[in-house]
């Protein structure tokens, strides 16, 4: 049985906002894997898992 894609979560302590980004995107991010879509501040890092309750509540990086 597959859980589905494993994600890491993010929050930018810049400005706030919440961000995801799918563990199997790490090699085609590379050095930017974790930085805030909105103004490209390393995160702060929340949890990592399959999709959470409160998964809505944050923005997927693709």
């Amino acid at each position: 049985m597959s859980w589905g894609p494993c994600f890491m979560y993010y929050i930018c302590p810049q400005c706030g906002k919440k961000f995801k980004y799918a563990t199997d995107l790490i090699p085609e991010f590379g050095e930017a894997f974790g930085k805030c879509p909105a103004c490209g501040t390393m995160g702060a890092f929340e949890k990592e898992g399959a999709r959470t309750l409160d998964d809505l509540d944050y923005e997927e990086v693709e």
